[in-house]
């Protein structure tokens, strides 16, 4: 075990504050203390650099969001001073209901978790970013999931309708749901935690 960076903890610290004022789903409130307490005692540091895709031209643009509410503005300052040391991944798992822009108009990073700039498998922290106009694929996992969303879009829960969180926005994911998510007419940036630890 390693101490976290002072700048990863500004990044934790931010993340948790602005999650518990936007996560208002009873199932996020009761996930949300859950993830930040495992968090508590930090996992093994990541000492690789970090790696930028093409599509991270669009994070200025995503990250310049207007809003006076406090809490979205350190969570914005905290994750540009981690963001250099990401790993930017692009999913290589589609099924189809992707757009045809998908696989060069997205990218996601681990800060925490698998791959993570702090190495663990009991919770992760990461975020997404697209460029306007693309569909990401339907998808679901075991862990429950909270988003918290920084620009406008567009998400989609089972065979729901598409619904608009806004910036602030949060909801929840529970357990094995399918769900999707997609870009307008702006760059698109959304954090997401899982409680991986969780047995289902």
């Amino acid at each position: 075990m390693t101490d976290r960076s002072k700048s990863l903890q500004s990044f934790v610290d931010a993340a948790f504050a602005a999650f518990d004022r936007f996560a208002t789903a009873p199932e996020a409130r009761r996930s949300i203390p859950r993830i930040f307490a495992l968090l508590e005692h930090p996992g093994s540091g990541r000492d690789r650099p970090g790696c930028r895709l093409p599509v991270c031209k669009n994070l200025d643009e995503a990250l310049s969001i207007a809003t006076s509410e406090p809490s979205l503005q350190q969570l914005v300052e905290g994750f540009k001073g981690i963001e250099p040391n990401l790993e930017w991944r692009q999913r290589t798992r589609c099924d189809g209901t992707e757009s045809a822009n998908f696989a060069d108009g997205h990218a996601n990073a681990m800060v925490i978790g698998p791959g993570g700039l702090e190495e663990r498998d009991d919770l992760w922290i990461g975020v997404t970013l697209m460029v306007p106009h693309v569909r990401y694929p339907d998808h679901d996992h075991a862990p429950e999931e909270v988003y918290l969303v920084l620009s406008k879009g567009e998400f989609q829960q089972g065979d729901g309708d598409w619904f608009s969180p806004g910036i602030g926005g949060s909801f929840y994911n529970e357990p094995g749901i399918k769900h999707a998510m997609r870009s307008v007419e702006t760059s698109f940036l959304a954090f997401w935690a899982l409680l991986a630890e969780r047995q289902h």
